[in-house]
């Protein structure tokens, strides 16, 4: 996961290290990386893996699918997967 110098600073997170990343729909762990070329306010999780929750349900393999609603995109109907809101925390 991509997140911004600014926004890994307030949270104390360095690349590598393990995140938590959620919100009101559920949870996943995937490895972070600190960059420049990402907006603060912004994370980006270009692909994850299977999902594979722990016994809380939280999802070990970054499956982004976890975070995403059931409502489909107007045009296409997938799943709305590029502005979702979420927070971000050391694991």
């Amino acid at each position: 996961m991509w997140i911004s110098i600014r926004d890994a600073a307030t949270r104390r997170i360095v690349s590598g290290d393990k995140v938590k990343v959620f919100n009101d729909r559920g949870a996943l762990v995937i490895r972070a990386q600190v960059s420049r070329r990402i907006r603060p306010g912004v994370v980006s999780i270009p692909q994850g893996a299977w999902y594979a929750p722990d016994k809380n349900g939280v999802c070990q393999r970054g499956c982004i699918n976890v975070l995403t609603s059931q409502k489909s995109t107007p045009l296409a109907h997938g799943n709305a997967q590029h502005t979702i809101l979420v927070e971000v925390q050391k694991a």
